[in-house]
């Protein structure tokens, strides 16, 4: 990724690593600058206060490589971007001082929202607003939807298109009831309207072809005179006169002449010459047949003319013109299908309404068993974390329950003979409650935990629910907050971790966490000439890291001491890491022997075979 003109940062490009990178830097530096650039990459909102003082615009651009799954694909083809020759894709977004936004994906200016889009295909962000977001009872159960997946979302599909009937059901049924004297006026004004207009059956078009009719019969004289003429000047005079012999006469005698020659340029335009008088013949024919039905018919004109005055009273009602009242006609009939006040069709209307609420509650009783099934696994994992992270003693409860319904809200459902709201995401609150230790009261963890334990279950939650996201890249600014010691290395450990499946960024002030880095990037701070602050961004090589690792062990970088415990944390986290490699390489190892091995033959445990 490359960030220039962005706060501090005047140009900086990223290299991250496929696992782990970790972004690191004085107090006012820059690292959250990065995180910035992720989120405009991302579609984000831009903000002209944002750009560098001086620049012109700010510019972030980064390449997305290892794409895969049809979402991205399409999101990717429907955009008409190009992936590069290796299938990657380079998406830029810029911002300028005027507070303008453009984006670009593949080469081609795509909106802003297409980044978005493709953002939340391949890219996670976490971050101190995140875990305060996380607090909110919709985002509590948003949790346990994203870590059940289709355990959850097949129901949860399935109650939002019945409960979609449902409403529009009951809020039609509502309106009829309470405007039954006004929907039945409507009622009988359109029954009227279309009375009349079934009467006159008018057809399509009908009123330019009648303005046609009349205009012929109407100049019928002039019309046979000149067709007349126009017969007499193709096909000869009507009584033979030779003096008289018309177009055909003298094409006639104009074939005669050449046919006579010897020079064959001249007998060459004689078949030409017959072409034109069997065209001639033709219009000839077609003004004869013109001529014989076009006699005077004075009540042929009266009869044309009042169909017209017939339409001419529905075009001046209705619509502009025959079209436009058949339009209209439809459109009643179709508004009339919905307005029966009767009392069979409000009856009809309710029944159905009963018959959809059944089912709702049948979706949403399945719905709420799905989540109170995945609410238990959620808190086991979540606790399970929190108990690497300096946590031993405290735990978690996911609590699902009902929503009542309040007095007169339309949305209400019986379930179990209650009462609950069925809202657009069912009818479940979700509660995630902390115990600080065992012998402690379960409390909402907003007031249970401290500012560190907050982080600490923030991480575990985010570490539970990235096994869980399809996304291949997932970023946490400063989860770390508050955090320190033992707690420190063990969420540097899980990072780590994390980062054998996905490709993870954090931008931290922990040397704990720093040291489980496969890739160290620091923002240096400097002045220039015009006393402006400018931050780049650099890698580390390992004796640079053992220099910034120092230096964030409250600024020991110049110390013998400082040096040596930075280098213990660099060697501890390389061997624990280590230590995990080999660790997942036996137990593959095992797995592939495990398949190819022995007989299969049911163990002494009783298990099942091989299991």
């Amino acid at each position: 990724m490359r960030i220039q003109g962005l706060g501090v940062i005047e140009d900086a490009l990223l290299e991250l690593d496929r696992g782990f990178t970790v972004v690191t830097g004085e107090t006012g530096a820059g690292k959250t600058m990065v995180v910035t650039g992720l989120h405009l990459l991302s579609g984000g909102r831009a903000e002209a206060s944002r750009v560098r003082v001086g620049a012109g615009k700010a510019l972030v651009e980064g390449r997305f490589a290892g794409l895969e799954g049809e979402q991205v694909a399409g999101i990717i083809t429907d955009a008409g971007a190009e992936p590069d020759e290796d299938g990657s894709v380079i998406a830029l977004r810029s911002v300028g001082s005027d507070g303008r936004s453009r984006a670009h994906l593949g080469g081609r200016s795509v909106p802003v929202g297409v980044l978005s889009e493709l953002s939340e295909q391949l890219l996670a962000v976490h971050g101190q607003n995140d875990q305060l977001r996380l607090l909110r009872p919709a985002e509590q159960r948003a949790v346990i939807d994203r870590f059940a997946g289709e355990t959850v979302g097949a129901p949860l599909a399935e109650y939002r298109r019945v409960r979609t009937e449902w409403i529009e059901i009951a809020t039609e049924l509502a309106e009829r009831s309470g405007r039954s004297r006004e929907l039945a006026q409507q009622a009988d004004m359109l029954r009227h309207g279309l009375t009349e207009i079934d009467s006159v059956e008018p057809k399509p078009g009908e009123d330019a072809e009648l303005t046609e009719q009349i205009k012929r019969l109407a100049a019928v004289d002039e019309l046979r005179a000149a067709a007349g003429e126009a017969q007499s000047a193709v096909s000869g005079a009507a009584d033979g006169d030779p003096d008289v012999p018309g177009a055909l006469g003298l094409i006639a005698e104009a074939r005669r002449r050449l046919s006579s020659v010897e020079d064959a340029a001249l007998r060459d335009l004689e078949p030409r010459l017959a072409e034109a008088a069997v065209l001639l013949t033709d219009v000839g024919s077609e003004l004869g047949a013109y001529l014989d039905g076009l006699d005077a018919d004075p009540e042929k004109l009266e009869q044309v003319l009042a169909r017209q005055s017939d339409l001419k009273k529905l075009t001046r009602k209705y619509a502009a013109d025959v079209d436009g009242v058949l339009a209209w006609a439809e459109d009643a009939r179709q508004k009339l299908s919905t307005m029966d006040t009767s009392d069979e069709a409000l009856a009809e209307l309710a029944r159905r309404r009963d018959e959809l609420g059944t089912e709702l509650a049948n979706h949403a009783a399945a719905l709420s068993a799905a989540r109170k099934t995945a609410a238990a696994e959620l808190a086991e994992e979540i606790t399970a974390e929190m108990s690497g992270l300096a946590m031993g003693q405290a735990g978690i409860d996911v609590i699902v329950s009902t929503r009542a319904a309040e007095k007169d809200d339309p949305q209400t459902l019986e379930i179990g003979g209650e009462q609950a709201h069925a809202g657009p995401d069912g009818v479940d609150e979700v509660e995630l409650l902390l115990r600080a230790h065992s012998g402690a009261p379960a409390l909402p963890v907003h007031k249970a935990a401290s500012g560190g334990e907050l982080s600490r279950v923030m991480l575990a939650i985010e570490v539970v629910l990235a096994h869980a996201d399809t996304v291949q890249t997932l970023v946490f600014d400063e989860v770390d907050a508050g955090v320190g010691g033992r707690a420190a290395v063990e969420i540097g450990r899980r990072l780590a971790r994390l980062a054998r499946s996905h490709q993870v960024l954090v931008v931290t002030h922990l040397p704990q966490v720093a040291a489980f880095a496969d890739r160290h990037l620091v923002v240096d701070k400097g002045i220039d000439s015009d006393h402006i602050t400018r931050s780049g961004v650099r890698v580390l090589a390992q004796s640079e890291r053992v220099l910034e690792l120092s230096r964030m062990l409250a600024g020991m970088d110049d110390t013998a001491t400082g040096r040596a415990h930075a280098e213990e944390l660099l060697s501890a986290a390389v061997a624990d890491k280590e230590a995990a490699e080999n660790g997942k390489h036996h137990r593959r190892a095992a797995q592939r022997k495990k398949k190819a091995g022995a007989p299969k033959k049911a163990p002494e445990s009783g298990r099942g075979d091989g299991k």
